[in-house]
């Protein structure tokens, strides 16, 4: 427990992060307002053609008698604009970072040398960041999307697929929100993408308490723009204690409020960055 209030507390001072720097905010709304249109666009041109995308996927049911034609391709017509819906709000935060990659990695820096010492950089020129950022976006949406099969068709059981398994599925999501959000700071580190999943193994409820709550709060219109540059300013100072870049526990960020430093100090032993040891085996 105290790790997941940890991680909430991370994700609340990276917020106050950026309030605190208005120029770094405005900064960091810039890619997620330019997504904010792609999607917005994207979502407006499904809901116009969702209907047509359902009666050509149906030809064999063009000859059912009323009413069992409209509803089962207004079912169909609901579930592709609802599909199309969910793939938004996974690939909403790997587009966003995608496209904002040098304004957040400036941010994240930044935030590094508020909290004292050098911030760390990759070295590499920027179409290679990109790649590399693209490539792991892509292999992270894989590993969702397969658990987000597996929890649909789990979905069906009685009781437990409408209680047990929705749980289950905002977990999922916070935790590869939250290695999305991370991989800003771990990738100026020079750490790659399988490692970057057993350093946060090692701390899942804190890596829980961060994502879950940004995922529910990304399911609100407009909240995961304005959430975005303080999403990955507190993934940067988690990225700090998960790597034990901070020496004291209620060090930098956590050390601004009483809750968050009493929460980083109930967090539990840091793992050593290259030292994760042999991951639990869950979520890959």
């Amino acid at each position: 427990m105290r790790d997941l209030a940890g991680g909430f507390g991370y994700l609340l001072a990276g917020q106050r992060w950026v309030l605190r720097r208005g120029r770094w905010l405005g900064f960091g709304l810039l890619p997620g307002l330019v997504s904010l249109v792609l999607y917005a666009g994207a979502l407006i041109g499904l809901g116009y053609g969702a209907d047509d995308l359902a009666a050509w996927a149906t030809p064999f049911a063009a000859d059912w008698s009323a009413p069992w034609l409209g509803l089962f391709r207004g079912f169909l017509t609901a579930l592709v604009f609802c599909l199309g819906l969910f793939l938004a709000v996974i690939t909403f935060t790997a587009v966003t970072l995608l496209i904002g990659q040098p304004f957040y990695e400036s941010l994240s820096e930044e935030v590094d040398r508020s909290e004292g010492g050098d911030a760390p950089e990759s070295g590499l020129p920027l179409w290679r960041e990109l790649w590399i950022s693209a490539r792991d976006s892509v292999r992270v949406l894989v590993r969702v999307a397969l658990y987000g099969i597996l929890l649909f068709a789990l979905g069906f059981i009685p009781v437990v697929g409408q209680t047990v398994i929705p749980a289950i599925g905002f977990c999922v999501s916070g935790f590869f929100l939250a290695e999305e959000l991370t991989a800003v700071a771990l990738a100026r580190r020079g750490v790659e993408l399988g490692d970057r999943l057993a350093l946060l193994r090692t701390r899942r409820m804190l890596v829980l308490g961060f994502g879950v709550p940004l995922v529910l709060s990304f399911l609100v219109p407009l909240v995961a723009v304005f959430l975005m540059p303080g999403a990955v300013a507190g993934a940067t100072l988690m990225v700090r204690d998960l790597t034990g870049e901070d020496e004291a526990p209620g060090a930098g960020a956590g050390a601004e409020a009483g809750a968050d430093a009493g929460a980083r100090a109930g967090a539990g032993a840091k793992a050593p960055a290259g030292g994760f040891g042999p991951p639990p085996p869950a979520y890959s």
